[in-house]
């Protein structure tokens, strides 16, 4: 697709476009920088500095795309998760400050020396996240999508975080490989759910999105796959939608899994529950 004329004139100022609507404050902060190359501090003190004509240019095509609705974290490549940052692109989902809960709760439960393991991946940001802050901890990470496991790579190794990377369709390529704690954030969206054709979930992959039936589908498979891979009292810890913990809490009973419970983003949603093993 071609992309559309400038609609950053060159001379324009850098004050004279922070006020530029339709775009929020945010937005245009982070575009200008990106486009420029400027921290926000230099976006600051060179506020009366003049576009040239490729700047003009550039600025303009990032607004375009911006516009028509492409994430922000899509158009500069990267987004920060759990005070570390990572590079996204069209392969992997955009991590979210949800998904920093299923962090979290594996951090609480992860001994020391502890063997995890995160299923589909995606940017590893939750497995980087969790090798990066116990670095004794053995982190494992899957995924189906060996581009998602190329990006997952690269932020494994700009992070410093040392995480094993493996192809595997869920549990397929796990052989007997046994974990202390097992988390997951798997597609959970049901088909046909409208907020796939709003917003930035537009421009996500969508076999990370939605399982493509219930939204439920996949959380079955790993709570019933599970337990052949977890260790005595391991835990498995499942991020969901904001209205299948009661569902997911069900399936976990069902499979015979001990102090079965939820736990609450800041938004107080019930996002993540979990189990030990059976």
């Amino acid at each position: 697709m071609t992309p559309p004329s400038p609609v950053i004139a060159a001379g324009s100022t850098l004050a004279s476009l922070q006020l530029r609507p339709p775009l929020d404050a945010v937005d245009n902060r982070i575009l200008i920088c990106h486009a420029l190359g400027l921290s926000r501090v230099a976006l600051i003190t060179q506020s009366e500095r003049a576009l040239t004509g490729d700047e003009a240019q550039r600025l303009s095509a990032l607004l375009a795309r911006r516009l028509a609705g492409e994430p922000i974290a899509y158009i500069v490549g990267q987004r920060e998760f759990f005070g570390l940052p990572f590079e996204v692109s069209g392969a992997v989902l955009i991590p979210r400050p949800d998904t920093e809960l299923l962090v979290e709760l594996a951090l609480e439960r992860l001994a020391p020396r502890a063997r995890l393991l995160d299923m589909g991946t995606g940017s590893g940001a939750i497995a980087v996240a969790l090798a990066h802050g116990r670095p004794d901890a053995a982190v494992t990470a899957l995924d189906v999508s060996e581009a998602a496991l190329a990006v997952a790579r690269r932020n494994a190794a700009a992070n410093g975080a040392s995480v094993s990377f493996l192809r595997s369709d869920w549990f397929a390529a796990l052989d007997d490989a046994v974990f202390d704690v097992i988390v997951s954030n798997p597609p959970y969206i049901a088909s046909g759910d409208r907020h796939l054709s709003e917003g930035d979930l537009r421009f996500e992959p969508a076999g990370a999105l939605t399982d493509h039936a219930d939204g439920l589908s996949a959380l079955r498979r790993i709570v019933a796959g599970a337990p052949r891979h977890l260790a005595a009292q391991g835990w498995l810890l499942l991020e969901h939608g904001y209205d299948q913990a009661e569902a997911v809490r069900a399936l976990l009973a069902a499979a015979g899994y001990a102090e079965v419970q939820s736990w609450r983003d800041l938004a107080g949603i019930e996002r993540a529950s979990g189990g030990r093993r059976p």
